[in-house]
């Protein structure tokens, strides 16, 4: 593990996910992972629960897979499916007293799920050009360890400032253009090259480079990962007030069914995820 500061209080997360094929395509290439592991066992997650951190670690993600055929849907498959087979191993490596860094450990996982679709894309013709983003928010007492790659996006909204921000950087052109404000949010969503990647897991790709950070949390703050398709259907500010401050009608839903349920009433035409984790005190 990194040296990072350690937090006595043990905290707990709440959690929410939601998945949905949009209102065109027939298949959903996005998926979403809850896990929770120790040195000893390794969970998935329901869609909603909640947890304490005090003796375990806990891993969320979504990706949205690409590819001919039902290769996107497979390749998202794939890349959560590594996570829950790599990531408890750190813990259990932990355990024994051989520490490795998070960002060595997250570097090492979406390398080797990017060998896993590049070997498969390059081995079967129906799996030609199969790739996959990933987001990856892994809490350890005190700490949100993430990485990232592609054009899904990590937010966080942090109780103390109450600003609501993209941790994630879109792996796009476009992405680029706004980050340094040569376009607004406005012109980045009608621009003709919005989604088209320059960084993701296989899909052609020679070198993995993932976007890694870490945020040290405190009860209140809240993160979401989502896919491209929620994006698209409104702004930032809209998926804040649907965090924040919902309609009463809105809040009836836990977090990620209601930003997932909103996304099907505006634009999009793409595949919709949403998971929402809260931190919570004791």
């Amino acid at each position: 593990m990194d040296h990072l500061p350690q937090v006595p209080e043990a905290r707990s997360l709440h959690w929410s996910g939601q998945t949905h094929p949009g209102k065109v395509r027939p298949h959903n290439e996005d998926c979403f992972l809850g896990l929770w592991f120790d040195a000893q066992e390794t969970h998935h997650l329901g869609k909603v629960g909640e947890g304490s951190l005090e003796h375990a670690d806990y891993v969320f993600a979504v990706s949205d897979g690409m590819g001919g055929a039902m290769a996107g849907e497979f390749a998202s498959r794939i890349a959560v499916e590594k996570i829950t087979r790599l990531l408890p191993r750190s813990y259990k490596q932990a355990a024994v007293g051989l520490e490795a860094g998070t960002s060595d450990v997250l570097t090492e996982l979406f390398d080797q799920i990017h060998h896993a679709l590049t070997h498969l894309g390059q081995s079967y013709e129906e799996c030609s050009g199969m790739g996959a983003t990933l987001s990856l928010a892994w809490f350890t007492p005190g700490w949100m360890h993430w990485a990232h790659i592609g054009d899904s996006r990590l937010y966080y909204l942090p109780t103390r400032s109450g600003v609501f921000r993209q941790l994630s950087h879109d792996d796009t052109y476009v992405g680029w253009l706004l980050r340094n404000g040569k376009i607004n949010e406005r012109q980045a969503r009608d621009h003709p090259r919005r989604n088209v990647l320059q960084k993701a897991l296989g899909a052609g790709h020679q070198f993995v480079e993932p976007q890694l950070g870490s945020v040290a949390y405190e009860p209140g703050d809240r993160f979401l990962l989502c896919t491209d398709g929620l994006v698209d259907a409104f702004f930032d500010s809209r998926i804040d007030e649907l965090l924040r401050q919902p309609e009463p009608a809105e809040a009836a839903f836990d977090p990620a069914k209601r930003l997932v349920e909103a996304a099907l009433e505006g634009p999009s035409r793409d595949n919709i995820t949403a998971l929402v984790i809260e931190v919570r005190s004791p």
